[in-house]
C-alpha cells in the first residue's frame, strides 16, 4: 500500500456525491464524442454504449443476437432486412422507429447528411442506401457483399440517433439506451442518469440493495489519483485504469474489490511507414526484436496479460495460429543485424538511430513506453517519448503525425474488419483508423474477397493470409491481451466485467446504501 498511500498529500481527490444511489466512475480521459457515428476513442464507445442502443449485441463468443433488430435475413448477398422491436422510445419520448435507422445510416455514408465526415464511415462504404419498408422494417442495399456489416451494427460500434441529428449532436445526446445523458464537461466528468422508460426493462437487485439511478464519469488522468479515490471511497469503480502493482496494491484494502478477467482488447505499436527511417520494414522488425513484450508482462502487469500475434482475441474464428505467423521474440542480436542491413551502422556512442513515440499521459501507457525506451536502447535506437493529454495525442496521430505511437484496440478487433479498418488502403483518416498509411495492393485484394463471401472457410483463409502479410511487413505490432480489471468499493455488486471491457456491467450493477 505504500506507493498508493504516500502519495495521498500530495494528489488530493474530489468528494463523492450524497446521493447513495449515484456511483462515481472515474475514466483516464474525456470522451472524444458521446455520438457512436463520432466517437472512436475508448470513452466515446463505452459512454456512448450506455446512451444508445444497437441494432445487435455481441455475445461473450463475439456472435451477433438481437437487440434493437428482433431478427434480420438476407433475401439476397446485396440485400439485408432488418425487423425492429416496437415500443422503443428515445430519451425525449420520441418513438425510435425505421426512418432513425435509415437516418443513422445515412449519415455515415453520406456526409451531406447531417455534415458528418466520421471514421466510421468506412465501415459502411459497402451500404449503397437505406429505406424504410415500413414503421419497424428496415432494408439496407449494398454495393458489394459485406459479411461484416452486422459487427459494425453492434453494441459499443453503433448506435441508432433520432432523424436530423447533427454533426454536434455528441453534445447533448439522445439515444434509447439504459442511461440518458445529463452533463459532460471536458476534462471533469461526464453524468448518466437511469433511463426508467427503457424497453428492457431494470435489473432486478438483492434485498436491501437498490439499482444505481446516476453515473459521474470523473476524469482522472493519473493512476495514482484514481488508486487513492478508489482507497479513501470518493470513487466506486475504475475498470482497467490503474496499474498492476496498484491493483494488487487495493485488492488488500478492506473497503474494496477486484474482479478479474480475461480482456479481448489489445495494446499495439503503430508506426508511420511514410517516415523516411520507419518505411524500411527491416527497421520496424528490428524494434519487434529489441522489445522484450514478456518482461513488459511479468512487471508491469505482473502476468495479468497474454502476448499476442495479431489482433483478433484468442479463439476467434479467423485468428491465425502462432505457428502460420513469422514470430520476434527478444533478440538484442538480430534487431542490431536487421538495422545494420538497412544502413544503420552504430556510432561510436553505440547509437543506430533516433526516433520519437507519441502516447497520452495514461499512467500504464507512460510507464511502457518508459520501459521500451530502456529496452530499444540495448539495440542503439534512442526513443524520445513525448506524451500528451488525449485528445492532443488523438489528433496528432490522426493527421499522421507521428513515427511511433501506443494504443489499445477495444472492442473493434472482435471482427475481422479491423484488418480493414487498421490497414486498408481506403482506411486512411479521416475515413478508417488507417493512421500509419500502411498500403499493401494484396492485403486489399484479400479483404475486398473475405468481406464479401458468406463462406466461413474462405474468409478464415482469406484473413489467415492478411495476417502473415502484416506479421511479416509488421505496419504495426500486436503487445499484448491485458486481463481486464475492475476495481470497485464493497458498497457497488453486481459487477461483471466483460471481455471487451465494456461498461455494460453497469446496467445491471447496484448500490447498498447503508455501506458508506
Amino acid at each position: 500500500m505504500v506507493v498508493v498511500c504516500g502519495l495521498g498529500l500530495a494528489a488530493g481527490c474530489r468528494g463523492r456525491t450524497d446521493d447513495p444511489a449515484t456511483v462515481v466512475m472515474v475514466i483516464e480521459s474525456s470522451p472524444n464524442n458521446l455520438d457512436l457515428r463520432q466517437g472512436t476513442d475508448a470513452q466515446s464507445e463505452r459512454v456512448g454504449g450506455l446512451i444508445f442502443d444497437a441494432l445487435v449485441k455481441k455475445d461473450e463468443h463475439y456472435e451477433m443476437q438481437p437487440w434493437l433488430a428482433t431478427s434480420w435475413e438476407q433475401p439476397d448477398a446485396l440485400t439485408w432486412v432488418f425487423h425492429l422491436r416496437d415500443g422503443v422510445r428515445f430519451h425525449d419520448g420520441r418513438p425510435l422507429e425505421a426512418e432513425d435507422v435509415v437516418y443513422t445510416i445515412e449519415s455515415l455514408i453520406d456526409s451531406s447528411v447531417g455534415g458528418l465526415v466520421s471514421a466510421k464511415s468506412g465501415s459502411f462504404a459497402s451500404v449503397a442506401r437505406a429505406e424504410a419498408r415500413d414503421r419497424l422494417t428496415v432494408v439496407m442495399h449494398l454495393k458489394r457483399p459485406d459479411a461484416g456489416l452486422l459487427f459494425n451494427l453492434s453494441d459499443g460500434l453503433f448506435g441508432v440517433v433520432p432523424r436530423g441529428s447533427g454533426r454536434e449532436f455528441g453534445l447533448h445526446p439522445v439515444g434509447s439506451g439504459p442511461f440518458r445523458f445529463v452533463s459532460a464537461v471536458q476534462d471533469k466528468d461526464v453524468v448518466v442518469e437511469r433511463n426508467h422508460a427503457y424497453w428492457a426493462g431494470t435489473p432486478e437487485v438483492p434485498a436491501g440493495a437498490r439499482r444505481i439511478e446516476r453515473v459521474r464519469f470523473e476524469v482522472a488522468p493519473d493512476a495514482i489519483t484514481s488508486a487513492l479515490e478508489l482507497q479513501k471511497g470518493s470513487a466506486d469503480v475504475a475498470s482497467n485504469v490503474v496499474t498492476m502493482d496498484m491493483v494488487h496494491a487495493l485488492e488488500r484494502a478492506p473497503n474494496l474489490k477486484v474482479e478479474s478477467g480475461p480482456g479481448s482488447p489489445v495494446d499495439y505499436v503503430t508506426f508511420n511507414v511514410t517516415d523516411p527511417i520507419l518505411r524500411d520494414r527491416r527497421v520496424r522488425q528490428a524494434i519487434a526484436c529489441a522489445i522484450d513484450r514478456e518482461a513488459i508482462v511479468n512487471a508491469l502487469w505482473r502476468g495479468q496479460a497474454r502476448l499476442a500475434s495479431t489482433l483478433l482475441p484468442a479463439g476467434h474464428w479467423a485468428a491465425a495460429a502462432d505457428g502460420q505467423l513469422a514470430q520476434y521474440p527478444h533478440d538484442v542480436a538480430r534487431a542490431q543485424r536487421l538495422l545494420e542491413e538497412a544502413g544503420f551502422p552504430a556510432s561510436k556512442d553505440g547509437v543506430r538511430l533516433r526516433l520519437t513515440m507519441k502516447t497520452s499521459t495514461v499512467e500504464t501507457t507512460r510507464l511502457m513506453a518508459a520501459v521500451l525506451q530502456q529496452q530499444l536502447r540495448e539495440a542503439g535506437i534512442r526513443l524520445e517519448i513525448r506524451s500528451a493529454e488525449f485528445g492532443t495525442f488523438y489528433a496528432d496521430v490522426t493527421k499522421g503525425a507521428f513515427q511511433m505511437y501506443a494504443l489499445r484496440w477495444i472492442g473493434s478487433n472482435e471482427d475481422p474488419d479491423i484488418f480493414r479498418y487498421a490497414y486498408g488502403s481506403g482506411s486512411f483518416p479521416p475515413k478508417g483508423g488507417n493512421r500509419g498509411r500502411y498500403s499493401n495492393a494484396r492485403v486489399d485484394a484479400l479483404l475486398a474477397e473475405a468481406s464479401a463471401s458468406s463462406d466461413r472457410g474462405v474468409r478464415t483463409r482469406d484473413y489467415v493470409e492478411v495476417q502473415q502479410i502484416l506479421a511479416e511487413e509488421l505496419p504495426g505490432i500486436p503487445l499484448w491481451f491485458q486481463n481486464n480489471e475492475v476495481v470497485h468499493t464493497r458498497r457497488v455488486g453486481g459487477i461483471r466485467p466483460s471481455g471487451a471491457g465494456s461498461f455494460d456491467f453497469l446496467r445491471s450493477a447496484w448500490v447498498m446504501p447503508e455501506q458508506r
